[in-house]
């Protein structure tokens, strides 16, 4: 189990820079993630983000009840954001059946509120899909 829930970390990937341009120059910004209650401190909050998820995911995974033989190495992808207030919100669930889809939804809305990811210091919504490999 843990090392099923260690490979969707590894899967789990985020892009923080993008460039933009301005008459002909190129203005770099960075994109700063949202900071688990934790990570303050953090060197690469990126990074304690990342570890913080895949702890919480495995502390509080369960399978649903119903869970079979059948469901064994169901995918479940969860996209969702940490708003500009730093709440979660799912905004697709895809894969699986509806229990499974259901586990991996209250599983990523009982992560805790945190500070929001910002861009040029302003809050802003990140996104983020996690796989549940069943």
């Amino acid at each position: 189990m843990k090392k099923i829930l260690f490979t969707f970390i590894l899967l789990f990937t985020i892009s923080f820079g993008f460039a933009q341009n301005a008459s002909g120059n190129t203005v770099t910004s960075k994109e700063v993630p949202p900071v688990w209650p934790g990570c303050e401190e953090a060197s690469s909050s990126s990074n304690c983000f990342n570890k913080k998820l895949a702890m919480h995911i495995q502390q509080n995974f369960k399978f649903p009840k119903d869970y079979t033989a059948e469901d064994k190495g169901t995918k479940v992808l969860v996209s969702f954001i940490v708003n500009k207030e730093g709440k979660v919100e799912i905004t697709q669930v895809k894969g699986g059946r509806k229990s499974l889809q259901e586990e991996a939804k209250r599983n990523i809305l009982a992560m805790p509120e945190m500070k929001p990811g910002h861009l040029n210091g302003k809050p802003r919504d990140i996104k983020y899909t996690v796989p549940f490999n069943f």
